[in-house]
């Protein structure tokens, strides 16, 4: 929920790198009065005396921790902005700080109906939890999941799926979440951290993990970020790196971490060819649990009509994680023309860095064949 007013500028204070200072004269509740209000100039431009800005007063009027000020959104009218929102439980503010920060009922908050279910609630069980660098991971991960459930003659679990805030914080940016849900491939979506937008808000990775289980019954859990990745070409300087810490989420609340390997045949810079160097960062050097690291196993038959051999692909790939397997197990899985035809399946489009499947088979296989495993792991 968002509270919006407009105000009237009277006067300029403090500034520090990035950030202004205004005094701004608005109506809230019990009538006018004068707030501070923060601009971020980059963002919203600059401003002087006597102008209208739109403000986001959500946490002030909560009387929460903001440093007591609004948020200029924009230059603003009265006469455009929109209505209030209905009064509501709720008081995890997501995106905080920032000119569009939520407020949001989170599934862990007090005020929750599932409250009393998640207070206590500190294990996972064994659930899965498939964990993967990249959104366009998910739908591939759940092909491989059905598929691996029928094959075993069983019906499909149920799926959560939990989304970081390392890419897109607004879950409703993704179409595929939308796809997969409006499918049945997903029975809900949970924005941890300062995620917002899913069908059910958590404070952390780990209370989202809880509640996939707790609430949502999943019978496996994926993790992944959301649409977009920030990457800068330096060995850390990527957001990916939450991967390793949702493993280490997992194993602390006795879930059973599945590692999802980024792959890729096609990519042209190296240090994403074969297994990307997020994936041997993320699993190697920041996920200090032990997980299993499903490694895929190419047939490369159904592969002859998009004009690609994986022969090779799969040997660089068995050589790259070798030092994974001195913390992690290596789990094998075949990833052959049944995984490629289940692909196919998906209700949502599957593209990577801008490759489809054609185009980068080995990046949706591998991810496919963490699904599988992860079906696997539920027959035990």
């Amino acid at each position: 929920m968002m509270t919006w007013r407009a105000g009237e500028v009277e006067s300029v204070g403090t500034e520090w790198p990035g950030a202004l200072e205004l005094r701004v004269r608005v109506a809230l509740d019990d009538g006018p009065v004068t707030v501070k209000a923060l601009a971020y100039p980059e963002i919203v431009g600059r401003f002087a005396v006597g102008d209208t800005v739109l403000l986001n007063v959500s946490a002030l009027m909560r009387g929460l921790g903001t440093g007591g000020y609004a948020l200029v959104v924009a230059p603003g009218s009265p006469d455009r902005l929109p209505a209030d929102p209905p009064a509501g439980p709720g008081h995890l503010v997501k995106a905080r700080y920032t000119p569009l920060q939520a407020m949001v009922l989170g599934v862990d908050d007090q005020e929750s109906p599932h409250h009393d279910v998640l207070r206590d609630a500190d294990d996972l069980h064994g659930t899965p939890v498939v964990v993967a660098d990249l959104h366009s991971a998910v739908p591939a991960i759940i092909a491989g999941l059905r598929h691996g459930a029928a094959r075993a003659g069983r019906p499909a679990p149920t799926v959560a799926y939990v989304m970081t805030d390392g890419g897109a914080l607004p879950a409703w940016f993704s179409r595929t979440v939308a796809g997969l849900r409006d499918a049945g491939w997903i029975a809900s979506c949970l924005t941890a951290g300062q995620a917002f937008g899913g069908d059910l808000e958590a404070v952390t990775v780990h209370t989202a993990l809880l509640a996939a289980r707790e609430v949502v019954g999943a019978d496996v859990i994926v993790v992944a970020q959301g649409p977009g990745n920030l990457g800068t070409g330096t060995r850390w300087g990527f957001s990916g790196v939450s991967a390793g810490e949702a493993l280490n989420a997992a194993s602390v609340l006795n879930g059973r971490p599945i590692a999802s390997l980024r792959v890729s045949g096609a990519d042209p810079r190296n240090r994403h060819l074969g297994v990307s160097h997020h994936s041997l960062t993320a699993y190697g050097r920041v996920a200090l649990a032990p997980a299993e690291v499903v490694v895929p196993v190419f047939d490369p038959d159904p592969l002859a009509e998009v004009g690609q051999s994986l022969d090779g692909l799969g040997r660089r790939i068995a050589t790259q994680v070798q030092a994974l397997g001195e913390r992690h197990r290596l789990v094998e899985v075949s990833a052959g023309a049944d995984l490629y035809t289940a692909l196919g399946s998906s209700p949502v489009r599957l593209s990577t860095m801008g490759r489809g499947l054609d185009a980068d088979p080995a990046a949706f296989l591998t991810a496919a064949a963490a699904g599988v495993h992860a079906a696997t792991a539920l027959a035990h």
